[in-house]
């Protein structure tokens, strides 16, 4: 169990502690509980996703030893007057899951914050978000990534689309010697094929109608650096003769030109098609598949690696806050879902539906039946408020009162237990008011059918409504 994803518990109140621990683990989180005086020891050796220690603990080395650990996140159990950085917040009993996600989610944000300012070598690189993961299949990426970045080879990279192909592209860019000249991507799909040979090569001046002047294509924009070809099963087959030349011979020509200009660029290609396939369909050239299959990486699809999903989902999360547009949490529970869904999108699909929740959730939680009808795969009953969301319970039993005793038709009580005249000891009214509730639903639910809807249309309210006053006088379907 990694440590970094720990959170570490000081207190010395059984009973609360049980109760935090109990919430905590509700929310997926591991705890490790130890004493004060274990408490430096312990973030000497080893950082922890959080650390909570009981107000009543700040006495003595504590103080000081938050101080020490500036980098280490802190939470207070209880009121308490320090005020230092790392201490973000209070939690006070009772213990509530709102409170306890959001002060979790300011120690993540701050863990990151402060690793992010550690001062790196230049042969470091941050690992971009679409290669998250702790899979066996990313693992296996990653090594692949580390052994080809160092060579000058050819890389081909297949998956499926939205697997993050280009990631592990610019992955091998930034690890390789070639990190400090240009990353020049091109997306050969995307490009009408008229235009692609000047797109990459270039044109000189009246090469064709439009070319007012010397245009340097993408092979010499990425002069010292590496060319992306992304979809190269979609390169019309004249542009796949061009480009095998220029693997060959390291040199071209602009449109128009005929001055050799050198291609000093590494090459590499993705594409979501089987060009085993294409080749085999004359679609493409088996002799421009050799050159660029020199290494290949195949990316998993996303249902491959499913454990992955809780990771990707906490960096899409993480990235569009840190680009102002919002945060979102997710629960367990939608969490567990999620990891259900096959993905045919892939990342991109994953990265979707979070941009998604932000907007409709802003800063909230989302649950199972928050998620769209497709990504539900946990069944979990809806939640329905005790307060009706019609009009409050206060005025609901004004409005009965009113109705009572004010003539009209609408309803008619002939019952011994509603007294038509006030008697002199005086009555419970709410609880006169509950009888009459009761008998009502009980004579709606009779007349409809025992169809909750059916009977909700004949009392003048909501399904919702009906179901929640049910649920608090206990009755069921039959009215019983």
């Amino acid at each position: 169990m990694q440590t970094d994803q720990q959170i570490l518990l000081v207190d010395s109140n059984p009973s609360r502690q049980q109760k935090l621990e109990y919430l905590l683990a509700f929310l997926g989180e591991q705890v490790e509980q130890i004493a004060p005086k274990e408490l430096d020891q312990a973030l000497t050796r080893n950082p922890y996703r959080a650390v909570i220690v009981a107000a009543e603990m700040l006495i003595g080395a504590v103080p000081a030893i938050l101080q020490r650990h500036a980098r280490q996140p802190f939470l207070i159990i209880g009121a308490t007057d320090i005020e230092q950085a790392n201490v973000l917040g209070a939690l006070a009993e009772p213990f509530t899951y709102p409170e306890v996600t959001e002060l979790l989610h300011f120690c993540q944000v701050y863990r990151r914050s402060r690793r992010n300012s550690v001062p790196t070598s230049a042969n470091q690189t941050k690992l971009f978000r679409s290669l998250v993961g702790r899979s066996e299949a990313v693992v296996q990426v990653r090594q692949l990534i580390a052994q080809v970045a160092k060579a000058e080879a050819s890389v081909l990279v297949t998956g499926e689309s939205g697997t993050g192909k280009e990631v592990v592209a610019r992955n091998i860019h930034y690890l390789s010697d070639r990190r400090d000249g240009p990353f020049i991507p091109v997306n050969c799909g995307a490009i009408p094929p008229d235009l692609l040979e000047s797109e990459l090569f270039g044109h000189e001046k009246g090469a064709f109608t439009g070319a007012i002047s010397n245009r340097k294509g993408r092979f010499e924009l990425a002069d010292g650096g590496t060319l992306f070809l992304d979809e190269i099963g979609d390169m019309p087959a004249h542009m796949q003769v061009k480009i095998l030349r220029v693997l060959q011979e390291r040199c071209f020509e602009r449109v128009g030109g005929s001055k050799q200009v050198q291609a000093n660029v590494r090459i590499v290609a993705a594409t979501h098609r089987h060009l085993e396939e294409m080749i085999e369909a004359g679609d493409f050239r088996e002799d421009l598949y050799y050159r660029l299959n020199v290494f290949p990486i195949e990316m998993p699809a996303l249902r491959e690696r499913a454990e992955d999903v809780p990771l990707l989902l906490n960096e899409l999360v993480s990235r569009l806050e840190g680009e102002g547009k919002g945060k979102v949490r997710f629960t367990r529970r939608a969490l567990d879902s999620l990891v259900e869904h096959r993905w045919p999108g892939n990342v991109r699909e994953l990265s979707n539906l979070v941009e998604r929740m932000v907007i409709l959730c802003p800063g909230g939680l989302v649950d199972v039946n928050d998620l769209p009808i497709k990504y539900r795969y946990v069944d979990v009953p809806e939640f329905v408020p005790e307060i009706n969301d019609e009009y409050p319970e206060a005025e609901q039993e004004g409005d009965m009162l009113a109705a009572l005793f004010s003539g009209e038709e609408t309803v008619e009580v002939n019952d011994s237990r509603f007294p038509s005249e006030l008697p002199q000891d005086g009555v419970n009214l709410k609880d006169m008011l509950s009888e009459l509730e009761i008998d009502m639903i009980r004579q709606a639910l009779d007349q409809g059918g025992n169809v909750v809807a059916r009977a909700a249309e004949l009392l003048g309210m909501r399904r919702t409504t009906l179901v929640e006053k049910m649920r608090k006088y206990g009755l069921n379907k039959d009215g019983s």
